[in-house]
C-alpha cells in the first residue's frame, strides 16, 4: 500500500513538473515560433514570411498580436489571400499584417479596458466589450494570453483589414 502511494505521489509529481516545463518553455519561444507550434496559424506564418515581418516579429518587442486562424484567412473572399501572398503586394500584405499587432504587452484584463489600440502600421482598432465577447474591429476574440517571449498573442476569428 506505501509503496504505491509513493509511486502515485511521484507521477503526480512528474505529470505537473512536466506540465510545468512545457508552459514555462511556450514562455520562452517568441511570437513567431509560438505560432508555429500552435498548428492552427499556417497561413498567417506564411504572411509574415512573405511579408518580410518574421524579424520584427522575432524581435524584442514587446507585442501583441491579434492573430486570425487559418480559418479566418478561409474566409477572406477566393483569391484574396493568393492575391496578396504575390511580390509586387508585399507592401499591402504588410500593411494589413502590421494592423493586426499592436506595440507593447496589452493583455487581456487591459483590453477589455480600452476602446482602441494604436497598431504598428499606424491606424487603430476599433475594441468593443459586450458581456464575455471581446470585438477588435469585426473579429472575435477566440482566445487570449498566449503569452510568448516578445509579447502576447489573442486569437481572433477574422482577418481585420486597415481602413
Amino acid at each position: 500500500m506505501k509503496k504505491s502511494y509513493i509511486l502515485i505521489v511521484t507521477l503526480i509529481t512528474l505529470a505537473f513538473a512536466a506540465n510545468a516545463s512545457a508552459s514555462s518553455h511556450k514562455k520562452h519561444m517568441d511570437i513567431v515560433d509560438t505560432a508555429v507550434s500552435a498548428g492552427s496559424f499556417g497561413t498567417l506564418v506564411a504572411a509574415v514570411k512573405a511579408a518580410g515581418l518574421v524579424d520584427t516579429l522575432k524581435g524584442e518587442g514587446p507585442f501583441t498580436v491579434f492573430a486570425p486562424t487559418d480559418d479566418a484567412f478561409a474566409k477572406l473572399p477566393e483569391g484574396t489571400l493568393q492575391d496578396l501572398l504575390k511580390p509586387e503586394n508585399k507592401e499591402k500584405l504588410k500593411a494589413i499584417l502590421t494592423y493586426h499587432v499592436v506595440a507593447g504587452k496589452v493583455m487581456a484584463a487591459d483590453v477589455v479596458g480600452m476602446t482602441s489600440a494604436k497598431t504598428l502600421n499606424g491606424q487603430s482598432l476599433a475594441i468593443k466589450v459586450e458581456g464575455e465577447t471581446v470585438m477588435v474591429d469585426d473579429a472575435k476574440v477566440v482566445k487570449t494570453d498566449i503569452e510568448c517571449s516578445n509579447g502576447v498573442i489573442h486569437v481572433i476569428d477574422t482577418v481585420v483589414l486597415p481602413k
